[in-house]
């Protein structure tokens, strides 16, 4: 019996223990392989954003997330229970940022489940499936709510996932560019199959953070901004605080 358990059970269960899985609410899980150079990196970024996913179900949400942390292809993808969550660490013009993604469950029984994870969100991916003209209709809905109760400040990347499937196209370039322009989004088209454009978007939405953060446009400290300083920022804020204090006392004044 013991033989039979070592030769058979053994393997798997040194490779479920390669993953770990982080519960969300309603059970659901999202597995990731540890990254042992991303976790020392993780003592080391400027900040942390908070990032949401959002859109209709079957849009590829979870397939985008996936592809974008794990850069590969999520074959066996069902409908999102709740919320599933990942993290990455990305370089954005040298500022080291970690990007905490809720993937939201687009189906519309999660709804007020999901509205929850939305406050304090600094960044969002829309993202709606270029092969089916109802996902693209819906997106003012989500767009509403995502400025309603995220935040007025939120920025937000307009998807259009299945890039791969451009044959069975029921939106048209044009049409999703012409949107983005008229609510203020950025846009790009993607596929999580392929992995086109995949890390760009979440790129391009996080330099746009930064960039507001530089002009004071954004402010780290605010409470509900989904931005916060990593260790690597404090302490340069730090250092001219203490230099500062250090000269005051030095001069009695």
């Amino acid at each position: 019996m013991v033989f039979f358990f070592f030769f058979f059970f053994y393997p798997r269960l040194c490779k479920t223990l390669r993953f770990s899985s982080i519960r969300v609410e309603n059970g659901s899980t999202f597995k990731r392989k540890q990254n042992m150079s991303q976790t020392a990196m993780s003592e080391t970024y400027d900040f942390l954003f908070k990032f949401l996913v959002i859109g209709n179900a079957g849009t590829g949400k979870s397939c985008l997330l996936h592809q974008f942390i794990e850069r590969k292809f999520k074959d066996d993808s069902n409908h999102t229970i709740g919320v599933e969550f990942g993290s990455k660490i990305i370089n954005v013009g040298g500022k080291y940022v970690k990007l905490q993604i809720w993937d939201t469950a687009g189906q519309e029984r999660f709804r007020s489940v999901t509205r929850s994870y939305y406050r304090g969100a600094a960044g969002a991916l829309l993202v709606y499936d270029i092969t089916s003209r109802e996902t693209y209709n819906a997106l003012t809905n989500w767009l509403t709510d995502a400025r309603m109760l995220a935040s007025q400040n939120i920025v937000i990347i307009l998807c259009g996932n299945k890039k791969d499937l451009d044959t069975d196209r029921e939106v048209t370039f044009l049409e999703a560019s012409r949107f983005a322009q008229e609510n203020e989004l950025m846009f790009l088209e993607t596929s999580a199959l392929t992995g086109e454009n995949v890390e760009e978007a979440f790129v391009q939405c996080a330099r746009k953070i930064l960039n507001k953060i530089e002009s004071g446009e954004l402010d780290p400290e605010r409470m509900g901004s989904g931005i916060q300083y990593g260790d690597a920022a404090l302490r340069q804020l730090r250092s001219p605080r203490r230099a500062q204090a250090q000269s005051t006392q030095e001069c009695g004044c």
